[in-house]
């Protein structure tokens, strides 16, 4: 016994001089690695157009970028390449739906939110199956953000809601203390917007909100999705046998993503002057792993 007393303060010494992760493995075995997912948002990022093709704004529109606060996906896949059907690759995360509006539609209320640089999901690396991935498809749901406006000649910023998943129930939500209550089901394209206690909302033509999908001849996504496709530079590979949390960014581009049509030629987005909001979509995506 007085033995044994020594040799277990020498253990205890032992497991308190390790690292956290060292005495985790060493107690409990070896500590769960995570596949984590982050959100970025890039005005300077090419602006691309539904078939991946590098676009311009269209003579007699003008566009801004916004200030995306908070972003929300529906869905996320990889795939490992461009023959992939749609639902045949690695699908990673899939977020709530109901019938509470009548059809099946995007639970806006449980949805997940990140912002720019922030941790949008993190699952343990042995739910993804093992292999070599070169693309991803995010079905993306909400943006939220600020865009410039002028009306009656004064400058003002304003916070913009857009739903740009392929259908929303959205319950009620709140934009900078001003409640909406919709309660309803909403297509892509519905929008909200606030600024200085002034609120309004209205709903985009069909077919408005650009989806990039470099892969469309070869794996196209049905038509009012919100289903954006992005191209790992080197491919993205997953052994099984990683010692350490992976980590991908979703680089969405943002650069003058939200466009209307001039009325008065000056830059400026005057929605009094009769100047229509014509895309609210994002313009591209890159993953990058870190």
């Amino acid at each position: 016994m007085k033995l044994f007393k020594p040799l277990l303060l020498v253990f205890l010494i032992f497991i308190l001089s390790c690292d956290k992760e060292e005495s985790d493995e060493l107690c409990c075995g070896p500590v769960q690695k995570n596949l984590i997912i982050k959100l970025k948002f890039d005005p300077n990022q090419e602006r691309l157009d539904n078939f991946g093709q590098p676009a311009n704004i269209p003579v007699g529109n003008a566009a801004q970028s916004p200030t995306i606060s908070r972003m929300s996906a529906n869905y996320i896949e990889f795939a490992p390449h461009a023959l992939t059907a749609l639902g045949a690759g690695e699908v990673i995360f899939k977020g709530e739906e109901t019938t509470a509006g009548g059809s099946r539609a995007i639970d806006f209320q449980k949805a997940t939110f990140a912002g720019d640089n922030e941790v949008f999901m993190k699952i343990p690396l042995d739910q993804v199956t093992p292999g070599e991935y070169n693309w991803v498809r995010v079905s993306l749901a909400y943006q939220e953000g600020n865009i410039d406006l002028l009306v009656n000649g004064i400058d003002y910023t304003g916070t913009l809601a857009s739903f740009v998943g392929f259908k929303s129930y959205i319950s009620s939500f709140n934009l900078n203390e001003s409640m909406f209550d919709i309660h309803a089901n909403k297509l892509q394209g519905f929008w909200a917007f606030e600024t200085q206690g002034f609120t309004s909302q209205g709903q985009a033509p069909e077919g408005a909100t650009t989806v990039p999908n470099p892969l469309f001849g070869s794996s196209p996504i049905p038509q009012g999705s919100c289903v954006v496709t992005g191209q790992f530079e080197n491919g993205f590979t997953i052994s099984g046998d990683e010692t350490e949390d992976v980590e991908v960014t979703l680089s969405f581009s943002i650069n003058n993503s939200f466009e209307w049509t001039e009325v008065n030629a000056d830059g400026k987005y005057e929605p009094e002057a009769g100047e229509q909001v014509v895309d609210m979509g994002l313009r591209g995506l890159i993953p990058v792993v870190n």
